[in-house]
């Protein structure tokens, strides 16, 4: 029962009408090679359905610079089977973009040159549906069309005639819409028509100088009536008609269509529709041999085995691959142009700018399926982004959070560029700077990284500089800010990181540790130096003591009875001179008294000689 369901699913997506359900490519080509049999329903039906993507994907692309690739490309595909499919294809690409429409009124010209029934077909459909549009007064319609029959007449596809025949249907009643359209095609036309029908032309012009001078039209209408004629006086100077890059057919090589209005009546929408072929191989085979002669022609005698478009070519490469294969083993192709990382690059600058909240930018980058060791990149990718804004933006702190806190392989290259950035801190600009730092300070407090990475920094005079001083300063600010200088002093004490603090808080030399203290202090974060300052009290009392065990020893000597001559001596000697500076201090301490004394006793005596004389 299961495979019956299957195989009847498998049939209805076959027997599917054209514009049915999606058949992704992958599994499209799955059931085209489990069909042997080429003549079937089923086979056709695929071919088909690939024929027509292909189109539709090689006409999206086309434009000036490749337009000689992608013709190559077009005609490496049964386009006079899919000729229904190719025409319909181009009308609606030039409708959705008509600036383009040169560019796709020189593809079909060169398309042309080899297959005038599609050339044909082209002007046909294009006719019947200007017709449509003027009959429903579809003005959009109506200027999509015309504008390409003008570049199909300025590429000699179409005859002049049919451009005329236009432009007088459109002035015969003139409304403010006809007009309208009449002045865009005769914009896209003129020039052309100056050369091969001046007469026309100027009857044309004629018509329109009646209907400026009698008709009510709108004053809007009748303005750009009068730009035309300045545009025909100024010799269609902005509107060539054909541009150089797409002058790509010479003119003994094109077939022009003599196809006039009345004689387009059936646009043949049955070729846009599959229909089974009795003789599907035998026109494969034909169109095969015309492919080949196409893409040898096109490519010549030395690229002739380079085209890529026909089977044997391809089958001939492949062999000569196999055989090089076989001989000197397989050959890797290393892209050095970087082309696959510019591309993953770019998709996440995009993705990181055009989220709204780090929640989606994550869930967005998490799915890019990055191959092993572009993880880095993308943690490059994320401080990069977050250096390059004016002011520091939460958003990439939060998301550098959480990719740390979903797979933990992204915490070692955040460590890893936390390392680098600091050796080369000196290369950032101040606002780069910042943002960095408040980042990665984001990055510690949340605990996403580990702060065993702090060992790479040594705190001293010789080992700093004044961008690396901001950066440390910047860090230690954030990160007393977040978690407050509690429970920042009590990570700094914690045992099992002090060899990561070593180099911010060195013990190892007083001059380094006084270093220390005053840049912590200076940042305002001087409760973090309580225990180097204890370190350092504690410190010189043990560095003064060493020089002066000579100076205790002697004493003792001086008190025991068993010291030598040599010790009594010195002992003597300095005790002496102890005593001698001791009663030198003394007596400079009474002289000065003495001194203060006799000033005292003058001022008293002088003040009690004013008061007897005024009494």
């Amino acid at each position: 029962a299961a495979r019956t369901a299957q195989a009847k699913k498998k049939d209805d997506l076959l027997t599917t009408k054209t514009g049915g359900a999606y058949i992704p490519p992958a599994k499209l080509r799955m059931m085209q090679q489990s069909i042997t049999d080429k003549s079937s329903e089923a086979f056709q039906r695929l071919a088909w359905e690939a024929l027509k993507k292909s189109i539709n994907g090689l006409i999206n692309k086309v434009n000036s610079p490749n337009i000689a690739v992608i013709v190559r490309e077009l005609f490496a595909e049964n386009i006079v089977r899919g000729r229904g499919l190719l025409v319909q294809s181009v009308i609606q690409a030039q409708t959705a973009s008509p600036t383009f429409t040169h560019v796709y009124a020189a593809l079909a010209a060169i398309i042309n040159t080899k297959f005038p029934n599609i050339g044909e077909l082209l002007i046909k459909r294009l006719i019947i549906n200007f017709k449509r549009g003027f009959k429903r007064k579809d003005k959009l319609r109506c200027t999509s069309s015309v504008r390409y029959i003008a570049h199909l007449v300025n590429q000699q596809v179409a005859h002049e005639v049919l451009a005329l025949e236009i432009l007088t249907l459109l002035l015969e009643n003139p409304t403010d819409d006809s007009a309208e359209v009449a002045i865009t095609f005769l914009k896209e036309v003129g020039q052309k028509l100056t050369e091969v029908s001046p007469r026309g032309i100027h009857a044309i012009f004629e018509r329109l100088r009646h209907v400026l001078h009698e008709s009510t039209l709108d004053k809007r209408t009748q303005y750009m009536i009068e730009v035309m004629f300045q545009v025909r006086k100024d010799g269609f100077k902005d509107n060539p008609s054909v541009p150089e890059e797409l002058d790509l057919v010479e003119e003994e090589d094109q077939f022009t269509h003599m196809t006039t209005l009345d004689d387009a009546t059936s646009g043949e929408e049955i070729l846009n529709v599959f229909k089974l072929d009795p003789e599907y191989e035998q026109n494969e085979e034909k169109y095969k041999a015309i492919k080949k002669e196409l893409l040898d022609e096109g490519s010549g005698s030395e690229s002739g085995s380079d085209s890529g478009g026909s089977d044997s070519d391809s089958d001939s490469d492949s062999e000569d691959e196999e055989k090089e294969g076989g001989e000197g083993g397989n050959t890797q192709i290393v892209d050095n142009t970087e082309t696959n990382l510019i591309a993953l690059r770019r998709t996440i600058y995009l993705t990181l700018q055009s989220s709204l909240e780090y929640q989606e930018a994550t869930h967005k980058l998490l799915k890019l399926q990055l191959k092993p060791g572009q993880e880095h990149e993308l943690c490059h990718m994320i401080i990069d982004c977050c250096a390059q804004q004016r002011t520091y933006e939460k958003y990439f702190g939060l998301i550098g959070q959480r990719f740390c806190q979903v797979n933990k392989m992204y915490a070692e290259p955040f460590q890893k560029i936390f390392a680098d950035t600091y050796s080369t801190v000196h290369r950032l600009e101040t606002g780069k700077l910042r943002n960095v730092a408040k980042f990665f300070a984001h990055l510690f407090f949340t605990d996403a990284i580990g702060w065993e990475v702090m060992g790479v920094i040594k705190l001293n005079e010789d080992d700093t500089t004044s961008s690396s001083r901001i950066f440390i300063k910047l860090l230690w600010q954030e990160l007393a800010e977040y978690i407050g200088m509690t429970k920042l002093i009590a990570r700094v004490r914690d045992p099992t990181l002090q060899e990561a603090f070593d180099g911010l808080f060195p013990r190892d030399n007083p001059r380094d540790t006084r270093f220390a203290i005053n840049f912590f202090t200076s940042i305002g974060l001087g409760g973090l130096t309580e225990d180097l300052r204890g370190h350092l009290k504690s410190a010189p009392k043990v560095a003064a003591a060493l020089p002066n065990m000579g100076k205790k020893s002697r004493k003792k000597s001086v008190s025991s009875s068993s010291s030598s001559s040599s010790d009594s001596s010195s002992s003597d000697s300095s005790s002496d001179s102890s005593s001698d500076s001791e009663s030198e201090d003394e007596k400079k301490k009474r002289e000065r008294r003495k001194k203060r004394d006799s000033r005292r006793r003058s001022r008293s005596t002088s003040r009690r000689s004013r008061g007897g004389r005024r009494r």
